[in-house]
Parts: structure tokens; sequence; C-alpha cells
């Protein structure tokens, strides 16, 4: 069974910095690409960052682009997400996710909050 575990949110001032982390379980971590996905209060979820299994591919979405690095440590079985120059609108649980045998895999999720 496959297992994702974030960590790492809380809440923040405008312009600051969080690291989400994400552990996961039940499959040969370095052989998926993993993803970050938020969903805001009243909002759909939306894609934020991808990372290759080797790691060589990367993407981001528009607003992630210059603040938000996606990496990845397989010797930990973790995706981390580090989140910088953090804006109000960032506020959203976030998630990560996997596919794993044609079948999406999520965590709980982790709360961010970008409040003064």
């Amino acid at each position: 069974q496959v297992h994702l575990v974030e960590s790492g949110g809380g809440l923040v001032q405008p312009g600051g910095s969080l690291r989400l982390s994400c552990a996961a379980s039940g499959l040969a971590f370095g052989s998926y690409a993993m993803s970050w996905y938020r969903q805001a209060p009243g909002k759909e979820r939306e894609w934020v960052a991808l990372i290759s299994s080797s790691g060589g591919a990367i993407r981001y979405t528009d607003f992630a682009k210059g603040r938000f690095t996606i990496s990845r440590d397989d010797a930990k079985s973790t995706v981390y997400l580090q989140m910088n120059s953090l804006k109000p609108e960032d506020t959203a649980v976030y998630m990560c996710n996997t596919k794993y045998r044609a079948r999406d895999y999520w965590g709980q999720g982790t709360q961010v909050t970008v409040s003064s």
C-alpha cells in the first residue's frame, strides 16, 4: 500500500518561506515521478510542480516559477517543496501525488497559511 505523508506547513508572514516534505512508502520511490498540488478554500485543486523519477526533469506552474523549488531525496523516499517569497494567495492545503500502477495516490495534505 502506497502512503504519502506531508509535513512542514504552518503560518508564515508574507514574504516568508516554508519547506514542505512528503515522505513516501510502499513503492520503489526512486522509480516514480512526484508532484505537488494545492487546494485553496472554495477553489479546485491545482498542480504546482513535478519532478521526474531521475530528478532530471522538473516542471512548475506559472505561479511557482522563480519562487518554489521541488527536489527529491531518493535515499529518504522524500520529495520537498521549498517555497520562498510567499504571498497570501499561496494559502492552501498542499499535497503530494504520485501515480503508481495507473492509480493516483495522495497524501492528506499540509496547511499553509500566509498572513500578517
